[in-house]
């Protein structure tokens, strides 16, 4: 699916860091850090990434200094990814930043050639991205959280099933009424977008040209392409004529792994 690449960089120039966290397979899985990979690629920046198995992230990520993504009720910080190093632009004291649209913003404030936010666009484009979030994407939860465990490393599955209370949907009537619910929001979210056929190309949010919005919805299809491929890409692909393969083939270009 994606194309893997060497640094594209000496191995003396410093780099942006995109800390991921791998599944089984070599690919990238994770639907906020995809968004961000999608951004580094989109813009040509020069990255590389660093894998941190599940159960490492919160030790990692407190060695290197990174922010909490945000505070639990009892006052205790949580660690997330994705996290970016960024040594660029002060190599002494380089940026460090968490949470996906922190870093979103940073890179669009910081490196503003080739935007993801058209003028004027920011702040509908972020409304859409917290819809895809909080609404669009909660009805996958109970199907791909507990395959995302089973598409980690060994290792891994354990302490991201505890986590994440993961119980697998058994194959029946219960996981199609599950996909059924997922189908009505691809359907209502694909009548929203069918406005922009008079005057843009019906596929992408802003238009003709892929933006941040695109990005986010695209990292969701992505995380199911990679970890429910047949269960849950397969139906996918074939609902609303199509339409969803082809916002995938539109970010296709921006699917590079470095």
């Amino acid at each position: 699916m994606s194309r893997y690449h060497t640094s594209r960089s000496s191995s003396t120039t410093p780099v942006i860091i995109l800390y991921d966290t791998p599944g089984h397979s070599p690919q990238p899985w994770a639907p906020n850090i995809w968004r961000i990979r999608f951004i580094l690629n989109y813009k040509r920046l020069r990255y590389r990434t660093q894998w941190v198995e599940f159960q490492d992230i919160e030790a990692t990520l407190r060695s290197i200094g990174a922010p909490p993504s945000s505070v639990r009720s009892d006052g205790r910080p949580v660690y997330t990814l994705p996290v970016i190093v960024d040594p660029t632009r002060n190599s002494s004291r380089p940026e460090i930043i968490s949470g996906p649209s922190n870093i979103a913003e940073y890179m669009e404030t910081f490196y503003p050639a080739r935007p993801v936010f058209p003028e004027g666009s920011r702040a509908v484009q972020s409304l859409f991205v917290h819809y895809i979030q909080e609404v669009f994407a909660k009805p996958l939860l109970p199907i791909m959280v507990p395959l995302s465990a089973k598409g980690l490393p060994p290792r891994s599955q354990p302490p991201f099933s505890h986590s994440h209370a993961a119980d697998a949907l058994p194959p029946g009537p219960h996981r199609e009424r599950a996909w059924q619910l997922v189908k009505e929001q691809f359907d209502f979210l694909s009548s929203i977008l069918d406005k922009n056929v008079q005057d843009g190309d019906g596929v992408c949010v802003m238009g003709h040209s892929v933006s941040y919005a695109d990005f986010a919805l695209c990292s969701v299809l992505l995380w199911i392409e990679n970890m429910a491929p047949h269960d849950g890409w397969a139906r996918i692909r074939e609902w609303n004529g199509g339409r969803w393969v082809r916002l995938r083939e539109k970010c296709r270009e921006y699917m590079d792994v470095y």
